[in-house]
């Protein structure tokens, strides 16, 4: 495995321009259609083993979710498989906090569910 497990919102979003990685938000529905990385994939963190055969595995996988706490779990996983993985510290809360853009533009980092435990 290369590469640090964590990366600062400016290394990701240089990552980004370049096209040099994947980018994977590993959040809710709910939460990826308030606002997320434009470019990203949306895959549920309870989806990404059934989906990481998808991947390319020649480009690093940077992994994002509102805090960087699921992200993170994930980054491990994939890790452990092998994979050049990476995880935004602080995630779309710290991404935003740092001026970097969202789509929708109107978009907003969306918090847990209401209700939810």
């Amino acid at each position: 495995m290369t590469g640090q497990r964590e990366i600062s919102p400016g290394e990701a979003a240089e990552l980004l321009r370049s096209g040099e990685a994947q980018f994977l938000d590993v959040r809710q529905e709910y939460e990826w259609d308030a606002g997320h990385i434009e470019g990203a994939h949306h895959v549920e963190l309870t989806e990404l083993a059934r989906v990481a055969e998808e991947l390319d595995a020649e480009r690093p996988v940077v992994l994002y979710c509102r805090s960087g706490e699921r992200s993170a779990m994930a980054t491990e996983a994939l890790r452990a498989s092998g994979w050049n993985a990476r995880n935004v510290t602080g995630g779309l809360t710290a991404w935003t906090a740092e001026g970097l853009p969202i789509e929708p533009e109107s978009g907003a980092v969306a918090g847990p569910r209401p209700g939810a435990a």
